[in-house]
């Protein structure tokens, strides 16, 4: 179906269909079309998180090139689980895809299923993974350029808000997303797969996978995010209606709305392992803060240094805090050392106050576990660093249990079931999860400026915002507002039995 010329039954104009078409043509020319290739297909045991996560890697291409995935000691090959096999797919572009990608997978795993990890940005031979890791390239570099004010108001909010938002958009994305369906050429086609990223998603249909679930990540209706063929998840009831008639995706025009079987309220797409303990976690928190305990801040820092200057001025504000003992800090800097090497550079009070927490995995597994005793102490600053990027993510969910309040712009992090406190976001976009968080009563408004961010530092310390907060977040989890991964993988695995 040439999902490029209607979308939704909206028909794109001429002019539309012949951009998306010089779009592929550019990408082809560039890095040429593999559509026709036989790509073998391994499966392996991930070495970083597959005991704890259950996820099997899907190999595709060059197996020698995926040393993203298996070190040099390579691990047994597997065979596919037909019957309870679930992929998860999804591409590196920052933290997180990867993030909800982890999610899906831990409620597929406790829910007894086996969780195959698809990253369509690591298959370096294959002209999926060089369409893909051009646009995150360009992704990047907005990132980095939005930290001027001008072109942050002039191109990058403008295109993550409305240029994204356009169905136009869309037909591109679907016509170059015919460059990526080689990958699943060699997959079982019954087999179920849940896309954290469009493109996985779009892929997937093009190849003529069966079970196709879409797993939106922004709550903000965006055309961007379709893949028309796939059944479509969200996380957040204030987007249902924009998604469900396509809102202002043809600028005026009244657009024809989806399938009314086409999307689905699913919940927050949550780990496994934060859900069944919120009553607990949130339970020592508010015990931490009545016994005068230091409040622990969990910073989560990307490698774009968008926000550098905000977590350096939270670093300051809190150090006074920090040495009095009445606030702690954890500081993931994920796979970018260079960021914790600047913030030690640039704030010599740190060094004192410091531990380092870089590259050993099993130390900072022992240090969450210890973390979540009642009687630990944890004083200081904690600095997190890991090489590899799976262990890099998934360190700040290993932290957020024993954490009291996560600091962090309003992506998809404002989604999870922890006090949170939003600094500036990245990207017009992201401003709905803030609203969204507060409006559940488990996250700040976003903090637009230094001032109002330190302000809101000082609120949770000497008000009861934190308290509020837990309250609000263990009622949120009585009505199942964080339940969106075990909905994600019940909706796909039931699509699969359906047709069985």
């Amino acid at each position: 179906m040439e999902r490029s010329k209607s979308i939704f039954g909206n028909e794109m104009p001429s002019g539309v269909y012949r951009k998306a078409v010089r779009s592929k043509n550019k990408y082809v020319r560039k890095y040429g079309d593999d559509s026709n290739r036989d790509y073998p297909v391994k499966l392996e045991k991930n070495k970083y998180i597959g005991d704890s996560l259950g996820v099997r890697n899907v190999l595709v291409g060059n197996l020698e090139q995926n040393a993203h995935y298996c070190a040099e000691d390579k691990l047994p090959a597997l065979e596919w689980d037909t019957e309870n096999g679930i992929i998860v797919g999804n591409i590196r572009m920052g933290f997180g895809h990867y993030r909800i990608s982890m999610a899906i997978a831990s409620a597929a795993k406790a829910m007894g299923y086996t969780p195959y990890w698809m990253d369509l940005n690591s298959y370096k031979e294959t002209t999926c993974t060089k369409v893909i890791g051009a646009q995150n390239d360009l992704y990047s570099l907005g990132s980095r350029l939005s930290k001027n004010a001008l072109f942050n108001k002039m191109v990058w909010e403008p295109m993550n808000y409305e240029g994204f938002r356009a169905l136009s958009y869309n037909a591109a994305d679907q016509k170059n997303a015919e460059l990526m369906a080689a990958v699943y050429r060699n997959i079982p086609k019954d087999i179920p797969v849940v896309g954290t990223h469009v493109w996985p998603a779009q892929a997937a249909i093009h190849a003529g996978m069966k079970n196709v679930v879409n797993a939106i990540p922004d709550n903000w209706p965006m055309a961007l995010h379709y893949a028309e063929g796939a059944v479509h998840a969200i996380q957040c009831r204030n987007a249902y209606q924009g998604y469900s008639i396509c809102n202002g995706m043809m600028k005026k025009k009244v657009c024809k709305p989806m399938p009314e079987d086409s999307l689905v309220y699913t919940g927050h797409y949550i780990d496994h392992e934060l859900v069944a303990n919120i009553e607990t976690d949130c339970a020592m928190r508010i015990a931490r803060k009545k016994n005068g305990k230091p409040m622990r801040f969990l910073l989560t820092i990307g490698g774009a240094g968008a926000q550098k200057e905000i977590f350096a001025a939270i670093i300051k504000y809190l150090i006074p805090y920090i040495r009095d003992n009445k606030a702690a800090l954890y500081v993931n800097v994920g796979d970018y050392k260079n960021v914790w090497d600047a913030l030690l550079a640039e704030i010599p009070a740190m060094k004192e106050l410091a531990t380092e927490h870089m590259g050993d995995w099993t130390a900072t597994e022992s240090f969450a576990k210890e973390a979540l005793d009642p009687e630990a102490e944890v004083n200081g600053i904690h600095g997190f660093w890991h090489e590899n990027i799976f262990e890099a993510v998934y360190c700040t969910n290993l932290l957020m249990r024993s954490a009291d309040v996560l600091v962090t712009k309003p992506s998809e992090l404002a989604f999870y079931p922890i006090p949170k406190l939003f600094i500036r976001r990245v990207g017009k976009h992201e401003m709905w999860g803030a609203i969204h968080s507060a409006e559940m009563g488990e996250g700040t408004l976003e903090c637009r400026d230094i001032p109002h961010t330190l302000q809101m530092v000082e609120q949770f310390l000497n008000t009861g915002l934190l308290e509020n907060m837990c309250e609000a977040i263990v009622t949120n989890k009585s009505i199942g507002l964080y339940d969106g991964a075990y909905k994600v993988v019940e909706l796909a695995m039931g699509m699969k039995n359906g047709r069985d």
